[in-house]
């Protein structure tokens, strides 16, 4: 499972890295991260899920 991040949409509201920080996380210089091994799939699903914006959609392998 991967989760792709739409810049473009995202709202910057922060649920997603307050909800799974080891998931979805800002880097020292500010760049969004995404590591789906942070968590178990349907926690991940879950947070794509409740994205105010709809920026975060989960890919399946």
């Amino acid at each position: 499972m991967q989760v792709q991040w739409d810049e473009d949409v995202c709202i910057h509201s922060g649920k997603c890295v307050k909800a799974l920080p080891k998931v979805f996380r800002i880097d020292t210089k500010g760049n969004f991260e995404i590591d789906t091994r942070g968590a178990d799939e349907a926690s991940v699903r879950r947070v794509v899920d409740a994205c105010p914006s709809g920026a975060l959609q989960v890919v399946d392998d």
